[in-house]
């Protein structure tokens, strides 16, 4: 095999990825990089070819009903019992693998139509929510092969030594310094309507893929979490992390909103290339560029062996392309999505979308998921970050400092004002709080089954 050095490495990147720039734009496109990698590069569907499963209005916009005021589309036979009329979830665990069982809908449909979102109508619930809750579209969804990983590495550390030794093959890792780090990396990325990590921008927003499919990723308990969490979405119960400032976990960053509310803002030296992004909260990524990870731990790590909201990430450079791996994360939620454990583990390759005369107008984020507790097999996401400007324009980040006026009082989310007082229970920030919640207060009577292993830890 031909070993290029890391000059004509960069020099191959920069011409490969400048093929994708006409296409930049939408959604999953992925860039050509010019050679058949182990572990990167691999095509996908664009998850924007594919049309809304289920009901959603939001910020004014997208509306898919199939059939409102718990009427059922034609042709549609429908069961006996539903998520919405069930009086036991746990019970119904031969349904859940049956998208009938969830009216059709998407987790995002789900989770808007009780105004969890704002745009979040009666059009969608009807006049006696959840009875009369409208239903997707069951002939539709996202492919389930293009959700899991084209690769076949069993874990975080294969997949990025097979990578590592590939970019060795071809005369790298770049070592850069101040005067050859691809600092125009540097600026701030977003979505914008339609585009790069916008609603229907991946798999992930929840819009284009039946619960089914996603439960098909997921280990029984992990199905289990997903499912008391539509159950509760669809009930008016919803708990999640941002309205009462809590961290919003690791996944969040993929989230839709986490591009559309501000953008990623990303700046690239020779030792650390740090991603901030927010919601509610703060989303901080340091990749520390040539460190090794310490593996007497629980998990690989570079600190001390506890979790971290969003992990500890190394990385290296093939010529201008980024490639990272990240571990030690704390288990968490994303909502309209599903949990993941504190045994989460990622490959993350971000490559420079280069329009023909070299500029870049878009960063290429392709990311593996490893998560033997929570998922079946490993999963990819891959989105196209809009560039907006450079660092030495446009509006600097903004940090977000969460002051919390929601509480859940006897276990419902409720506004409070200034001034009032109210009795508030605690709960424990790393025993599931929300299930916490929901299991207190809204499912007396029903029998959840003892877990295999106690699901209030996510060790």
């Amino acid at each position: 095999m031909h070993r290029s050095t890391p000059t004509q490495a960069l020099r191959l990147a920069t011409l490969s990825a400048a093929m994708l720039a006409a296409h930049a734009a939408f959604g999953q496109a992925m860039p050509d990089i010019g050679f058949d990698s182990v572990g990167r590069g691999a095509p996908i569907e664009d998850a924007q070819q594919y049309t809304l499963v289920g009901p959603i209005q939001m910020f004014g916009f997208l509306d898919d009903i199939a059939a409102s005021g718990g009427n059922v589309p034609a042709g549609v036979e429908p069961l006996a019992v539903d998520i919405y009329t069930t009086k036991d979830f746990y019970k119904d665990e031969a349904l859940w693998m049956d998208p009938r069982y969830y009216r059709c809908n998407s987790g995002m449909a789900i989770e808007n139509s009780r105004g969890a979102n704002p745009g979040g109508t009666a059009e969608i619930a009807g006049d006696d929510p959840p009875r009369t809750m409208s239903w997707g579209h069951c002939d539709r969804d996202y492919p389930r092969e293009n959700i899991i990983s084209p690769y076949g590495f069993a874990t975080a550390q294969e997949h990025y030594e097979a990578l590592m030794e590939e970019t060795r093959s071809r005369g790298g890792p770049s070592e850069h310094t101040y005067a050859t780090v691809p600092g125009e990396i540097s600026g701030r990325y977003s979505w914008t309507e339609g585009g790069p990590g916008g609603l229907r921008g991946t798999w992930y927003s929840g819009l284009v893929t039946q619960m089914p499919t996603i439960l098909s990723l997921l280990t029984p308990e992990y199905q289990r979490r997903v499912v008391q969490e539509s159950y509760h979405q669809g009930a008016g119960q919803s708990h999640w992390p941002s309205q009462y400032c809590w961290p919003e976990g690791f996944m969040r960053r993929w989230h839709f909103a986490s591009t559309l509310l501000q953008p990623h803002t990303v700046m690239v030296t020779p030792d650390v290339v740090q991603i901030m992004a927010g919601v509610a909260t703060n989303f901080v990524t340091n990749i520390h560029i040539g460190r090794e990870f310490v593996m007497d731990g629980q998990v690989p790590r570079l600190g001390q062996d506890v979790p971290r909201w969003y992990g500890d990430s190394i990385g290296f450079w093939d010529g201008d392309v980024l490639i990272s791996w990240t571990s030690n994360i704390q288990g968490w939620m994303a909502h309209s999505a599903f949990e993941f454990s504190s045994k989460m583990q990622t490959v993350e390759i971000y490559t420079p979308v280069r329009d023909a005369g070299g500029t870049i107008t878009a960063l290429n984020h392709e990311a593996v998921f490893y998560d033997p507790e929570a998922l079946v097999e490993p999963i990819r996401i891959v989105r196209n970050l809009e560039r907006n400007s450079s660092l030495r324009e446009g509006d600097p980040y903004t940090y977000i400092e969460c002051v919390q006026s929601i509480y859940p009082v006897s276990g419902v989310a409720t506004p409070q004002s200034p001034g009032n007082i109210i009795e508030y229970e605690v709960p424990d920030m790393y025993g599931r709080p929300w299930a916490q919640l929901w299991e207190k207060y809204q499912e007396e009577g029903m029998e959840k089954p003892a877990p295999a292993q106690d699901i209030f830890s996510f060790e």
